[in-house]
């Protein structure tokens, strides 16, 4: 409960469809695009805390002139800090050349950042160092304004050792081996290889090259090149690129893991990793925001031209559900009822966990994040207090008196603000013992509301690794001394780690995994550990994933229990029963989004099988390390 997760990134991209002139005259500024930026990057700044980038081209100035500006920053606040640096530099610009203010020529020939596209984004490292240098975008640059290529993404690869291989196997020598680079290196060589057989072909009609780049340009086939550079990426992704001469482009994986939406009207062209963000930044209703398809790219050429194209072959939906419980922002519209309806399908398991007795118990949510599914719970509570009222009325109670009539229409789910996050304790203590005392005080809570005849139910999104529950969460809540304590997760029990851009990839990190190895240790059934373990050194390529027998032999409530076992000690004085939501209803709360390898361990591509298997030899072997 509430442990921190580190998110997936997340991309904004903006296309000026007008002359800078439109957007001076019509809104007052010639900085509307940088403008716009900020805000989608700072409406999605839930998916990026590492680092932030930017990124602008120019498009047609004079040869000579700087047309491609980008700007990074690993500093605790990246956003701002960009745009500080951004601001900073227009504003002394313009400081200089005070005649200058309204003069858009000079505007675009002379200021930095100023532009035509744009191209943003925001980390949450997954892999690699938290450097500048893994700040994306990421630059490939070439004299030839047609070759230089800046690219940004919210992925990851599953097979990056095996797309560098066939980097190296072209004969390349790549600087870097993280699946960013090798990424843009692979759409960047077969960029070169389009660009070079457009040149040969206007090399045999007698064009000079200075003739040819712009006819390069114009013919410059975005779709062939991300087919061709595609061809053998396993993973999830919405990889966003931007050609030095004005072309743009953002492509999908092709089981829409990873999300991407668009906008595009006569003035613009916007991408982004959150629908809200773009309806709220440009004011559009939710009905002009496009999701785009699995195995898609839209495609933006030069002249403003725009399509969206397939690439590869869409594989099956499953576009990830745990995105949508955990780290997505909760103002979409779809979202906002996806996680109410998680809250509500869990209720009947809660009702049976306080034998039906609403009336001693405190409903209550920790984190913020679980508070659309807390609002959920309390709706289907009030509906079940509700149906109780109606029967009490209509029980042959003809002449029920309009005092006991009053009393029974006030009677309401008893509903607390239970536990506040201290934003201002932060855990700088080095030692081990002292900052388990300073963790266990994060959270302050609110005394007087739980009576010790009380339950005490609190929802959270998820319950990952419990290390937040076990040292902080159960001992303050503790302190209230309620009769009982149920923890409850909208979410099912995560027992897989993700191999598409989120922060969880060791097997051995997870409170569930940790309860079914002891199970299987309990019960005497550790020859299944060790046959799991050999099926996975042996078939290290396996589509299968082996690492599903560790929870076979058990009920879901049984791994339930030990996770409480496992999360409580002797100090704990509360009754505890930890609820987790069923795969079940996770799928009818969530229809549309089907990826849930977190819970079920069916991922969507073959890569994930491999690294999942991987994930446990590397627990077995004691290896603390990533398996990708």
């Amino acid at each position: 409960m509430s442990d921190q997760l580190k998110h997936e990134c997340g991309i904004a991209m903006v296309r000026l469809l007008k002359p800078l002139e439109f957007y001076q005259k019509k809104y007052g500024t010639t900085f509307y695009g940088i403008q716009k930026m900020y805000l989608l990057l700072e409406k999605q700044h839930n998916r990026g805390q590492d680092g932030a980038g930017f990124a602008s081209i120019k498009i047609d100035v004079k040869p000579g002139t700087r047309y491609i500006s980008r700007v990074r920053s690993n500093q605790q606040q990246p956003i701002q800090d960009i745009f500080k640096k951004i601001n900073s530099r227009i504003n002394n610009l313009l400081e200089q050349n005070p005649d200058k203010k309204e003069n858009i020529d000079w505007q675009i020939q002379n200021m930095p950042y100023v532009g035509n596209v744009f191209l943003g984004h925001v980390r949450y490292g997954t892999f690699g160092k938290n450097s500048i240098e893994s700040v994306h975008p990421f630059l490939r640059q070439n004299n030839w304004r047609h070759k230089n290529l800046i690219m940004a993404g919210n992925f990851n690869m599953t097979n990056s050792n095996e797309l560098l291989q066939e980097l190296i196997e072209l004969g390349q020598h790549p600087k870097e081996n993280t699946d960013t680079v090798t990424i843009m290196e692979k759409i960047g060589h077969f960029l070169d290889d389009e660009v070079a057989n457009i040149y040969q072909s206007c090399k045999e009609r007698g064009i000079t090259k200075k003739d040819a780049s712009p006819i390069i340009e114009k013919e410059i086939n975005i779709q062939r090149i991300l087919q061709r550079a595609s061809k053998n990426w396993d993973g999830g992704y919405a990889m966003t690129g931007l050609i030095g001469h004005g072309d743009a482009f953002v492509l999908r994986d092709p089981a829409g893991i990873r999300p991407t939406f668009y906008y595009h009207d006569d003035e613009v062209v916007v991408v982004a990793s959150e629908r809200p963000a773009i309806q709220t930044v440009f004011n559009v209703p939710l009905s002009k925001v496009n999701e785009l398809e699995p195995a898609h790219a839209l495609i933006i050429k030069k002249d403003g031209t725009t399509s969206v194209q397939q690439i590869t072959k869409p594989l099956e939906k499953k576009s990830c559900s745990f995105e949508r419980i955990y780290f997505s922002r909760g103002n979409d519209s779809d979202i906002y009822t996806e996680r109410k309806e998680l809250g509500k399908l869990v209720f009947p398991k809660i009702l049976k966990a306080i034998n039906d007795d609403v009336d001693n118990t405190v409903f209550s949510y920790i984190p913020n994040t679980a508070e659309t599914a807390f609002i959920g719970m309390t709706e289907e509570a009030e509906n079940y207090l509700n149906a109780e009222k109606t029967k009490i009325i209509l029980d042959g109670k003809k002449n029920i008196s309009a005092k006991e009539l009053t009393r029974i229409l006030a009677i309401r789910p008893r509903i607390e603000k239970i536990a506040i996050k201290d934003a201002k304790l932060r855990t700088f203590i080095a030692d081990d013992n002292s900052r388990d005392d300073l963790v266990a005080h994060v959270y302050d809570i609110t005394y007087g509301v739980v009576k010790p005849t009380d339950n005490l139910v609190v929802i959270d999104d998820s319950i990952v690794r419990g290390t937040t529950l076990k040292k902080s969460i159960l001992r303050i809540l503790d302190r209230l001394n309620p009769k009982k304590i149920i923890i409850v997760s909208s979410a099912p029990q995560i027992r897989y780690p993700d191999c598409y851009g989120i922060d969880m990839a060791k097997l051995g990190d997870f409170i569930a995994f940790k309860a079914a190895i002891a199970l299987l240790k309990e019960t005497k059934q550790e020859h299944i550990i060790e046959q799991v373990y050999k099926k996975c050194k042996a078939e290290p390529n396996a589509t299968q994933n082996f690492v599903k027998e560790i929870y076979k032999p058990f009920k879901t409530e049984e791994i339930s229990d030990k996770i409480r076992i496992l999360l409580t000690n002797e100090t704990i004085k509360s009754n505890v029963k930890i609820i987790f939501q069923e795969v079940d209803q996770l799928h009818q709360a969530i229809p549309n989004h089907k990826g849930d390898w977190y819970f079920t361990g069916n991922y969507p591509t073959t890569g994930g099988a491999k690294f999942v298997n991987k994930a446990f030899v590397n627990f077995y072997e004691g290896n603390n390390k990533r398996a990708y």
